[in-house]
């Protein structure tokens, strides 16, 4: 059952406005954060810390990005109503529903088992148009693209050439890659043409790895 009331929304709109002080402009991201009850994608040990701007884990080795990853990684791709996103990590399946929140198509990929499970059956409980899906985000989704927009939200030692290739000319790739000591430079391309990208970085940031198959679960 989902549960929100008059308070968390009230910690919701604390936290919009400290993600507007720390640079985030685009009113389509913050009024998506400010609808999502982000409570409801953590443990419930965590539903006084829900509204910080931090990350907490979610098991199986993950985490729930701090709000403030994923308004800026959100910003960066300028979403569009109608788009088709293509979302590597599912994770909790916040960010998802951030993109769902804004009109956009989603196409999830979740590599832990028992993770993709738990946030397939959560995210069935909201009407956005999100579809999860148990496999190896390297290779992302081949048989939707091209997508317009494609999110990674784990640390990647590079830039994978199939999600490239899934990508609209005109359409924007959004990627944490590992420089190395757990850090991470948001990386965003865009498809200039059939074999044209232009890159653009966007600072530090610390994220969990992206895993590369799926056969420790």
């Amino acid at each position: 059952m989902l549960h929100d009331t008059f308070k968390h929304r009230g910690m919701r709109k604390k936290l919009v406005e400290t993600l507007r002080s720390k640079g985030i402009k685009d009113e389509a991201v913050l009024s998506a954060i400010n609808a999502i009850p982000r409570h409801l994608f953590l443990d419930s040990s965590f539903l006084e810390f829900a509204y910080q701007d931090q990350a907490f884990p979610i098991g199986s080795g993950q985490t729930i990005s701090q709000p403030y990853t994923v308004a800026f990684q959100t910003e960066l791709l300028e979403i569009k109503a109608g788009e088709t996103v293509l979302e590597v990590g599912t994770g909790s399946g916040y960010q998802a529903c951030v993109f769902g929140e804004m009109g956009a198509k989603v196409f999830s990929v979740e590599r832990q088992k028992k993770l993709f499970d738990k946030t397939k059956k959560f995210l069935s409980q909201f009407n956005y148009r999100i579809k999860v899906f148990y496999g190896d985000g390297y290779k992302g989704l081949p048989a939707f693209a091209p997508f317009d927009k494609i999110i990674v939200t784990a640390g990647a030692p590079f830039v994978p050439e199939d999600l490239l290739k899934q990508l609209k000319i005109g359409g924007r790739l959004v990627i944490p890659v590992n420089m190395g000591k757990d850090i991470q430079e948001m990386t965003c391309i865009q498809r200039i043409d059939e074999n044209d990208y232009e890159k653009r970085l966007h600072g530090q940031f610390r994220f969990v790895p992206l895993l590369t198959d799926k056969a420790n679960d």
